[in-house]
């Protein structure tokens, strides 16, 4: 079956035409899948990727969305534009043959936020640098060019584009890599198919080892949990023998090779974390957009587990519609990572204070000639040599322990993936000694169980006092932990002024509060609910029956760490206060109940 071209796709978006299987009609493939699993044609492929677009070259239009499938799937004019634009190198780039890469980019404001339920429930059980962030995009490339003598331009330009709001980069990756090359052979009636494989996939549920078939191979996969322990991998390796039939086993979803994005400037690995940690603007510039994604997204993941709260582009361009936003000289630069690669950027931004420029990254095995610390006043000319361009001066002393191990692994000709798994755990360890002291003196915020009353609202959290905080750094800071001297003191004050502790200490206030309900719930439930209405008026007892079942609300909509038979027992506790009440009172609360 053709697919429709995007010019007249878009005519057609407000009618969302049913796309149909060849052979099938929508109420067999309704039935078919909703009878399986209880959910709509669609549902499936849903909860993995918003949709699939094909960007190619229009002699007049220049780049151009050629296809969006499935054909209901909504984008604005706006992302249309930024897809365009996203999913093509820059013309200097002269990516020849296949290149792979990633891009981020903002929902249109105005766009009705899909609060897809499914995804939502997963989403409280991911680790908090993978949740979804409603507000943006990303959109995973394949695109490929190659001479042909049959076109006009004499050659063939094209991009396979996956549009997702899940951060899972080395899967995304893997999926174009089965299916794109065979892509470009097939045309529309194979990118069909993919479509209908992935609408059969199991939904992305955390910690579950997932089965996932597309084009006669099978990707075995698991997306982590918040409970896993940071810095281990859970996937179970190729040992059973029930995985004959797996093709592809990932033993992780969203990491990228963080040592060969790191080598170049591997000596200045530490001071590259602070810069994050603090949510410095940073521009990595590069020669190509796989280049550019993966060091910028390299870069994010080093805090881990931490998330970085600002923005971050792992492939920007002039044509983008925050171009303006991010590079006007008015104000300061943003709290933004940016990888760009046109040369334009290295006038344009030569006002940000750190600037990462980066060579071709050299297949594993060879290390590249290590780059220098520079000052920015350097950085003038289009063809300045790769460097970190910076005036800023590290808080803590360097790491010499990990530069020597890395060295040694490079001259043993040790794999990327081993020299990755190093590094990894250096940051993890860098990031938990940072992070730890803060952890320990919020939890001294919360309240003592002890003051928690059924009968009065739950107490609050008492304030985040910095100099409170700095005080417990004397006998509980990172020492304890790091072997690494510097000033520590001055890193945490330049920490709590940044969109990094303001993201994370929201996201802890809120588990905490979130705690303090569910204890309150429980508190309520020890009480003897039925004897206390009987020493009070009708009306203070309806008053209660609807706080309660308002309570029960609130835990199923908020996901209160709560206990299972609490919630129970709660339901148990107001259906008796009912049944206690005259019948009148009785049908009118058991209606609200059901409401």
């Amino acid at each position: 079956m053709k697919l429709e071209p995007e010019a007249v796709a878009a005519n057609k978006e407000r009618e969302a035409p049913a796309v149909v299987v060849a052979g099938a009609t929508p109420e067999d493939d309704e039935e078919d899948e909703g009878r399986s699993r209880g959910l709509l044609r669609w549902d499936g492929f849903s909860a993995w990727l918003h949709c699939v677009c094909v960007v190619g070259f229009d002699l007049e239009l220049g780049q151009a969305v050629e296809v969006i499938y499935p054909q209901h799937s909504r984008l604005t004019d706006k992302e249309k534009t930024n897809i365009c634009y996203l999913s093509f190198p820059d013309s200097n780039s002269g990516c020849l043959g296949d290149t792979q890469f990633c891009f981020r980019f903002r929902q249109s404001s105005g766009r009705r936020v899909s609060l897809h339920c499914l995804l939502d429930q997963f989403d409280k059980d991911l680790p908090v640098y993978l949740k979804k962030d409603p507000a943006y995009f990303y959109g995973y490339v394949y695109f490929r060019q190659v001479r042909d003598k049959t076109l006009k331009r004499g050659y063939f330009q094209k991009s396979l584009v996956l549009i997702s709001k899940l951060p899972y980069i080395h899967f995304f990756h893997t999926v174009l890599k089965q299916i794109a090359p065979e892509y470009f052979e097939k045309n529309e009636p194979y990118l069909e198919a993919a479509c209908n494989d992935v609408d059969r996939w199991p939904a992305p549920v955390p910690g579950k080892t997932l089965y996932l078939p597309i084009m006669g191979v099978v990707m075995k996969v698991r997306i982590p949990t918040c409970h896993d322990k940071p810095g281990t991998t859970q996937i179970v390796q190729l040992t059973q023998q029930g995985d004959a039939h797996i093709s592809v086993i990932l033993p992780t979803v969203h990491e990228v090779d963080l040592f060969r994005c790191f080598c170049p400037v591997f000596l200045h690995s530490q001071m590259l974390w602070e810069l994050v940690l603090l949510g410095e603007p940073l521009v990595v510039m590069a020669p190509s957009p796989s280049e550019s994604s993966e060091t910028v997204l390299a870069l994010v993941n080093c805090i881990s587990p931490l998330k970085y709260f600002s923005d971050f582009r792992p492939y920007f361009t002039i044509h983008d519609s925050e171009f303006k936003e991010y590079t006007t000289r008015t104000q300061a630069p943003p709290s933004v990572i940016l990888g760009v690669t046109n040369p334009f950027f290295a006038k344009t931004l030569q006002h940000w204070p750190h600037i990462i420029r980066i060579g071709d990254l050299k297949p594993a095995g060879e290390i590249p000639k290590q780059v220098k610390v520079k000052k920015l006043k350097n950085l003038k000319t289009l063809d300045s040599k790769p460097g970190v361009y910076t005036s800023y001066k590290p808080y803590l002393n360097r790491d010499e322990d990990i530069i020597k191990q890395l060295q040694k692994g490079v001259q043993q000709k040790r794999p990327s993936e081993a020299q990755s798994v190093i590094l990894r755990r250096y940051f993890l360890e860098l990031t938990q000694s940072f992070i730890i002291p803060l952890e320990r003196y919020v939890a001294s915020l919360m309240p003592l169980q002890k003051s928690i009353s059924p009968w009065k609202s739950p107490p609050q959290l008492r304030q985040f006092l910095p100099e409170e905080f700095m005080k417990t750094l004397e006998k509980t800071g990172p020492q304890l932990t790091s072997r690494i001297k510097g000033d520590w003191i001055g890193l945490y004050r330049h920490f709590l002024k940044s969109p990094n502790f303001d993201g994370w200490f929201k996201t802890r206030r809120k588990e905490m509060t979130q705690k303090l309900e569910a204890l309150h719930l429980e508190a309520l439930c020890e009480e003897d609910l039925l004897l206390w209405t009987q020493k009070h008026t009708e009306v203070e007892t309806v008053d209660l029956v609807l706080k309660l079942k308002n309570k029960l609300l609130q835990a199923d909509r908020e996901h209160l760490p709560v206990k299972p038979d609490t919630m129970e027992k709660l339901r148990t506790h107001i259906d008796a206060i009912i049944l206690a009440l005259p019948e009148d009172l009785q049908g009118i609360l058991l209606k609200t109940s059901m409401t």
